[in-house]
């Protein structure tokens, strides 16, 4: 079954993101016997979820098929991040809980979901920011399954940098961000429509050179920096703010627990999730590896955005 989205939402998708109800259906299917042909994918063919791709690859068959092949290929190549920490592991929500990425509660207002990023909740002698983003490479799969309005508008991610210190510096590398970047930019369901970064601080800039070297033209023009919060509050709904930004959003730790317990309730769909990827021995060509798509050498394949 596909949830019918609110009126306001399908004119949206309409609009946008060429969104025909009356061909959706078929699109689905025609996705379903495409991943069955495919030896070397384990991919979910569930309803909802494939229309959430379809949605944030405005209903291009080819788009999506490419962005299904890499966001399980990415389980082979790169489970550093992908597969860091499973779900299912104590650890895992045990760093969920720290509130390093959190969800932010929708907004009345239609507007893209926020995606809460601070880097500078977690230990760098005990953590790596690759943990970020395999809690949110999960977080993101309930959210397309649940949210209508984050597969039409998409979301943007608010990265604050308050409380980081070198030692989260020093944990910079191209091939980790070369991953990273494939993850959050290239790889998600959903339509990044921007970031915005706060409280930066000094000696980083190196590293914002380095990432804006490796983002598409879209990603470029879409990220912002800002000095303090001031700057950055008012572009965003107070309603989704935490109430540690002034917002009525609810307490941080309140979205923390209540996205650890939405991680519970999903543990069914996350033991599937586990056993899901590639085998590239089984794929028809060449074998996707880590060192063709992140090695030195090499440069990682770019998708559009939108």
């Amino acid at each position: 079954m596909i949830r019918e989205l609110s009126p306001a939402l399908a004119g949206i998708a309409k609009d946008e993101l060429n969104e025909n109800p009356a061909r959706t259906l078929d699109d689905v299917q025609h996705l379903k016997e495409w991943i069955t042909k495919q030896a070397h994918l384990k991919a979910r063919t569930d309803d909802q979820w494939l229309v959430a791709i379809l949605r944030g690859c405005k209903f291009s068959l080819e788009r999506v098929k490419k962005k299904l092949d890499l966001y399980y290929t990415l389980k082979t190549t790169a489970p550093d991040v992908t597969l860091r920490m499973k779900p299912s592991e104590p650890k895992f929500l045990e760093f969920l809980r720290l509130g390093t990425c959190l969800v932010l509660p929708e907004s009345s207002q239609l507007s893209p979901r926020i995606i809460l990023i601070r880097p500078g909740a977690y230990n760098p002698n005990t953590h790596n920011v690759a943990d970020i983003m395999c809690v949110l490479y999960y977080l993101v799969q309930i959210l397309v399954v649940e949210c209508d309005t984050a597969t039409v508008l998409g979301t943007k991610i608010v990265v604050d940098y308050q409380g980081a210190t070198m030692g989260h510096v020093a944990q910079a590398n191209l091939t980790l961000f070369k991953k990273l970047i494939a993850v959050s930019q290239e790889a998600m369901p959903l339509r990044l429509k921007g970031s915005h970064h706060v409280k930066v601080p000094s000696g980083i800039e190196v590293i914002f050179t380095l990432v804006r070297g490796l983002l598409n033209e879209k990603a470029k023009d879409r990220l912002r920096m800002h000095k303090n919060y001031d700057e950055l509050l008012p572009l965003l709904p107070k309603e989704s703010l935490p109430k540690e930004y002034g917002g009525s959003g609810g307490s941080i730790p309140e979205i923390t627990e209540y996205w650890a317990k939405k991680m519970v309730e999903y543990k069914s769909w996350m033991q599937l999730e586990e056993k899901l990827g590639t085998d590239e021995s089984r794929r028809a060509g060449q074998p996707r590896t880590a060192e063709e798509m992140f090695g030195v050498q090499g440069s990682f394949r770019k998708l559009d955005i939108d």
